[in-house]
């Protein structure tokens, strides 16, 4: 994602959060944005089509792109709102998900392991596509989570959804988006060490894997 397309959708995140821009009402035209921001037509759709990744909007041929009601089911991600409270979103999650990867190394089935590796395999297909690398990203903790064999990792991380990547994610310098090879590289290799570590059946090593992985990206939103 380009830098201007970055804060585009920062801003734009922002009033849907805020509630300036209210569940079912129209974002801006594209024709207003490029005008309120300066930028050409192509910045503005990269940054719908980050939003519509999130989830935070649909969009609709011909008649535009409308704002998605957050799940009722996630009350804590309608108040992160700040910069303050990504990082703090980024150290509940490392709470969480660290023990939930060394349960999986502990008790996750093949079956299972194989979901992990599917979820894997599609996000070093679809990693630099912005349209489709949150939901990619996103799965592949779920399945982790799943493999815990605790259903209140699972429903946890499932009430959080693709949100819970999106919201870091936009807070990032754009040198570390998804469209910058080396951060790409970076990020699946940390995906690789947990799911390596989960197929030993490694309960320690998958933990320390998982608090690297999510510690790399608090690191990263604290360095712009």
């Amino acid at each position: 994602m380009s830098g201007l397309a970055y804060q585009i959708v920062e801003e734009l995140k922002q009033r849907i959060l805020s509630g300036a821009i209210e569940p079912g009402a129209k974002l801006p035209t594209e024709f207003s944005l490029v005008e309120e921001f300066g930028v050409s037509r192509t910045v503005v759709r990269e940054a719908v089509s980050q939003l519509q990744a999130a989830g935070l909007v649909e969009t609709f041929q011909g008649r535009g792109s409308y704002v998605l009601e957050l799940p009722e089911r996630t009350p804590g991600l309608r108040e992160v709102r700040s910069h303050r409270d990504v990082l703090e979103l980024m150290d509940f999650r490392i709470g969480v998900e660290s023990e939930a990867a060394a349960l999986a190394a502990s008790r996750r089935t093949a079956h299972q392991l194989k979901g992990i590796e599917r979820a894997l395999d599609d996000f070093r297909r679809v990693g630099a596509d912005p349209a489709r690398s949150v939901a990619a990203d996103f799965t592949f903790h779920l399945k982790v989570a799943v493999a815990s064999g605790n259903r209140f990792y699972t429903d946890l991380i499932t009430d959080l959804g693709p949100m819970m990547i999106m919201l870091p994610r936009t807070r990032l310098n754009p040198v570390y988006q998804m469209d910058d090879p080396d951060h790409l590289t970076r990020v699946v290799h940390e995906h690789e060490n947990i799911h390596a570590a989960i197929a030993r059946s490694d309960p320690e090593t998958a933990r320390s894997a998982t608090r690297v992985h999510l510690s790399n990206t608090r690191h990263r939103l604290t360095s712009n």
